[in-house]
């Protein structure tokens, strides 16, 4: 899908831009081709330099995860990269958990929902990272959850040595309190005192581990 799509065809094909080009960061856009819309992830507007390192380094690192975690449902399927530049994703008709914070509030089930989408691509060795950032949960039309933007994603693979592997734990953790987080703001009253205990509970080997993790985390998330 979207075989002929190229770099020079895309400001042709656009329907919208989700975000607009820059020197560090990609430009995300909607495409159209043969009543078939996708989204565009693509680093080929920015620098120079920036785009022929950082752009293909982190282009590859994202197909990666979408390939690793294909046929999941709730990650939208990578149809392909083009020029090493530029990821093309399914578009999933949805709303971003961001846009309805203060327009809905929603269901327990919803949560519960995406608690198994976690636990299905934390089994394929996966943790996203920056789940709580409301925008990287969509709400599909079809009421189920969505998790999109696999750049700051890490594999257990990487993390699998001492002392990366107690890291790579605290990720698989926060992905779990970020539903938490995120149902403290969109569904309150379906927050257990249980997951207020685990969202609260610090230790000190902990704090040591959340330092290390917050700094691997903000590199991530600069350059994805």
């Amino acid at each position: 899908m979207f075989d002929s799509l190229k770099l020079p065809d895309i400001p042709d094909k656009q329907c919208s831009i989700l975000r607009g080009r820059s020197r560090t960061r990609p430009m995300i856009c909607v495409v159209e081709e043969n009543g078939v819309r996708a989204v565009v992830k693509d680093f080929s507007t920015g620098r120079f330099l920036f785009r022929n390192t950082v752009g293909r380094f982190l282009v590859w690192r994202e197909a990666k995860a979408y390939k690793r975690l294909q046929n999941i449902k709730g990650i939208p399927a990578l149809y392909r990269i083009i020029d090493g530049l530029a990821l093309v994703i399914e578009e999933i008709p949805s709303t971003n958990l961001e846009s309805l914070e203060k327009e809905t509030k929603l269901p327990d089930k919803f949560f519960n929902a995406l608690k198994d989408l976690v636990d299905r691509y934390h089994k394929r060795g996966l943790v996203h990272c920056d789940l709580k950032r409301a925008p990287n949960t969509l709400v599909g039309h079809d009421g189920l959850p969505y998790v999109i933007d696999w750049g700051a994603s890490i594999s257990e693979r990487e993390f699998r040595f001492f002392p990366l592997n107690l890291i790579y734990q605290r990720f698989l953790l926060d992905d779990h309190m970020a539903i938490i987080k995120l149902k403290l703001r969109h569904a309150p009253e379906a927050v257990t005192l249980e997951e207020i205990r685990r969202y609260n509970r610090r230790s000190g080997a902990e704090k040591l581990i959340r330092a290390i993790r917050d700094r691997l985390r903000d590199i991530l998330q600069k350059v994805a």
